[in-house]
């Protein structure tokens, strides 16, 4: 389970036959069996995808004893002697569970503190009323047989419950109930309740005086009444909370308040949540945890509905946004990534005010920590300063709080745990969408049980249904990945790409950057020209590098420019004859291929990016030759083209979908795109390779910018200026491919100029990861070769 403030089948390795075409003959009583099992899945796919469709229309929350209680609570504004809620007194009356006590059924061993806390209301309830009196002796037995868990610090604590308890334990006393409990425990209690009101009261910062009011139960007389109605919302709640909401009216009348509670109840019936409304936090954690299982795919009518709703209410203000800093952060970062133009200025307004200067242990919640945290890494624009502040305090907090066992140590927290601690492994920009999804799917909790001052439970926050679609979709999507993998194979051999000693063998590493960008089985032919066209860019970057002399590097550029050859009389040597009969037979079929895309002849366009390639290659090779050292500036024009991403991205373009132009493909933001990406890999090698390429004589944008300023800096801090430049880089890439004014380029297209940004920075976060033997292996193996079993 996760505990947080709300913010926070296997199938085997079948291969699915029935989906993937095969040349191997088959007995008709297989095949019909095959067809039938694909039926069965198919059926109870969109059985599945159905049910999960309803929930956006109904957000699904558990109902609150503890909240109940303190709504029957409320006297009559006619009488003072009868409920203002009658319905609630009896719906308490009539849920006691089997054990005496109030709370959620099947509960959690260590819920006992949420339980101790809604039994006890629940009998002030019965007791101010004088019903009840089984089920109240009853409850008090509950409570006296589990007290010892209130001061138990193992047990999961709800928000304010030192000072809640306590101060129904004091309310007790007044009602005269005869509690068998230790005095020593009793006063233990209600010092730790005076100590941190005390401390509390003392502090002069909204965000405490906010916490105060949010219990406002627990502090009956000292508290303000007339300052808590500061809080008050349009809708007429305190916070959205029944309970306090239900406090102020035992206090000061107020027919908002009132008007509040009965609009509840009319949906409710008899009883209340603990938080509401809830709608707009709760379908936003649909959309969240859709696309991070990795699912939102079938879902793409009901996320843009939701996402447009909330553009609108952002645009409104609605409180119940930006006055929680948790929807506000998840609200901001869906919108934003979506294109939705969205200011980063409420949510760090609402981090400086309510969370960054905070000592308290309520407001640090680690959930609401990670969620802000996610979202202060979505920077894009040059003045969000304060974004960046709060990123990094944000690190910091999520490294210390990690660090310090406290989320260890706590059971319900390991989760979360997990969560931060792949949060920050796997930084936003280095995030590659399918390892996301695996990890996502390995540690989903469909039992999302989350606290407030009690537990709630929503089945749009955790859902059983959600895991298994998502389990089926990774592991129907790796079986095509094998299959892909072994045409790949295939190809390899029979281009005799094996036979070139010299280029290093990165097949499942090429694969892999494909498969784990573009993983819907209908972007087979994407992941194909991905792949293939990543290892050709491989082959061809060792062989300007060490394979080739000058004029097999020479011959091989003749060729593609003239394009129609005699492959045997024209090639100068068998390496030649094996690189450019590749390269040709895989332009040819890529073209081919993509006219049925594109209904337009693309070949040509191909042939131009393999030609600027092969030129830029060349340039490098022959500074290297003749030792001349080039600007910085002219490496880097230079050397984004020479970083080899243009073959792969590029020819991949014509497969995503949408169709692309001539005007497009010459359009300069087609050609910015390019290039701020191919800049940002080009940089990430230079630094990770540094070492490595001065000792074998190679140019180096960090050698370079040393060699430019004399030696007057030091190598620490040329690498940091350039990572400072990456960044920049990164953002305005980002940038671009969420613009939409102006925009000629499909955003399917330009989110692939995102995704192998994203395959860069991931490769090269530590080092040189696409050159070592092993960085990146149990990477590859989750993704291709590992299916997902639940335990």
């Amino acid at each position: 389970m996760i505990f947080c403030h709300y913010n926070n089948l296997f199938l085997g390795q079948k291969s699915h036959r029935w989906f993937i075409l095969s040349s191997s003959a088959a007995s008709l009583e297989p095949t019909l069996r095959n067809a039938k099992e694909g039926n069965a899945i198919s059926l109870c796919f969109e059985g599945t995808k159905e049910r999960v469709r309803k929930m956006f229309d109904k957000v699904d929350l558990s109902v609150s004893s503890y909240d109940t209680a303190w709504v029957a609570m409320v006297p009559s504004p006619n009488s003072h002697q009868d409920p203002c809620f009658p319905e609630c007194l009896n719906w308490v009356l009539d849920n006691q569970l089997h054990d005496g006590s109030w709370g959620l059924s099947h509960r959690h061993p260590l819920l006992i503190k949420d339980t101790l806390s809604s039994t006890l209301a629940c009998i002030l309830a019965l007791k101010k009323w004088g019903v009840g009196e089984e089920q109240l002796h009853k409850g008090l037995d509950f409570i006296e047989s589990n007290f010892h868990a209130a001061n138990d610090e193992n047990q999961q604590t709800p928000i304010g419950f030192n000072i809640l308890f306590p101060s129904m334990l004091k309310y007790a006393k007044d009602y005269n109930l005869n509690l068998r409990i230790r005095q020593a425990e009793l006063v233990s209690m209600l010092h730790k309740r005076d100590s941190e009101l005390k401390i509390d009261l003392g502090r002069n910062s909204e965000e405490f005086r906010t916490y105060l009011a949010y219990l406002s139960e627990g502090i009956g007389n000292l508290q303000r009444w007339e300052t808590v109605m500061k809080y008050q919302r349009k809708n007429g709640s305190l916070f959205n909370s029944p309970s306090t909401t239900a406090a102020a009216l035992l206090h000061l009348p107020n027919s908002s308040c009132l008007n509040y509670l009965h609009s509840i109840l009319k949906k409710y019936g008899n009883a209340v949540p603990t938080v509401y409304p809830l709608d707009i936090y709760a379908r936003l954690c649909m959309v969240d945890s859709l696309e991070r299982l990795g699912i939102d795919k079938y879902f793409k009518e009901e996320i843009r509905s939701v996402l447009d709703e909330t553009y609108r209410f952002w645009l409104q203000e609605e409180e119940d946004i930006f006055l929680d800093i948790t929807t506000c952060a998840m609200a901001f970062r869906l919108l934003r990534l979506t294109g939705y133009d969205v200011s980063s200025e409420p949510l760090t307004q609402l981090f400086e005010d309510h969370f960054s200067d905070s000592t308290g242990g309520y407001l640090k919640n680690t959930g609401v920590a990670l969620e802000l945290y996610k979202a202060s890494q979505i920077i894009i624009h040059p003045n969000e300063s304060a974004l960046e502040k709060q990123k990094s305090w944000l690190t910091h907090l999520l490294k210390e709080q990690l660090s310090n066992g406290v989320m260890q140590a706590d059971r319900f927290n390991r989760v979360i745990s997990q969560e931060v601690d792949d949060a920050l492994k796997f930084p936003f920009c280095a995030n590659l969408d399918r390892l996301e999804n695996r990890r996502y799917i390995e540690h989903y909790n469909v039992d999302c049980t989350r606290i407030l001052k009690t537990s709630y439970r929503s089945k749009n926050l955790g859902n059983e249904d959600f895991l298994n679609l998502a389990v089926e979709d990774f592991n129907l999507c790796q079986s095509i990945h094998q299959e892909e993998l072994k045409q790949l194979e295939r190809w390899v051999v029979e281009n005799r790409l094996d036979k070139l000693k010299f280029a290093r063998q990165k097949l499942h590493y090429c694969y892999f950057s494909a498969a784990a960008a573009l993983f819907s089985p209908e972007l087979s032919e994407a992941r194909i020209t991905w792949a293939k066209n990543s290892l050709l860019t491989t082959v061809v970057d060792d062989f300007f590098d060490i394979g080739g002399s000058k004029d097999e590097l020479l011959n091989l550029m003749q060729l593609l420019e003239k394009w129609e050859v005699n492959v045997g009389f024209d090639c100068c040597s068998e390496h030649v004859d094996i690189i450019f009969s590749a390269l040709r037979n895989t332009i040819i079929v890529v073209g081919e291929k993509a006219y049925r895309w594109q209904t337009r002849n693309v070949t040509n366009h191909l042939i131009e990016i393999w030609l600027d390639l092969l030129k830029s290659m060349f340039l490098e090779a022959e500074w290297v030759r003749s030792k001349s050292v080039p600007t910085l500036d002219e490496y880097m024009t230079n050397g984004y083209v020479s970083f080899a991403l243009g073959p792969i991205v590029l020819s991949t373009l014509y497969f995503i979908g949408p169709k692309l132009s001539e005007d497009i493909v010459g359009s300069c933001e087609y050609n910015k795109l390019f290039k701020l990406m191919s800049s940002c890999g080009r940089l990430l090698n230079d630094i990770q390779g540094f070492e490595r390429e001065a000792k074998e004589g190679k140019l180096n944008a960090v050698m370079l910018r040393i060699i430019e300023r004399n030696g007057a800096t030091t190598e620490e801090d040329v690498i940091g200026e350039l990572k400072v430049e990456i960044e920049d880089t990164r953002r305005e890439l980002l940038r671009s491919v969420l613009q939409r004014n102006g925009s000629v380029i499909p955003r399917d297209c330009k989110d692939l100029f995102w995704k192998m940004s994203k395959v860069l920075h991931l490769f090269y976060m530590k080092n040189d990861g696409f050159s070592s033997q092993h960085e990146m292996v149990g990477a590859v193996r989750s993704v291709i070769q590992e299916p997902i079993i639940l335990k």
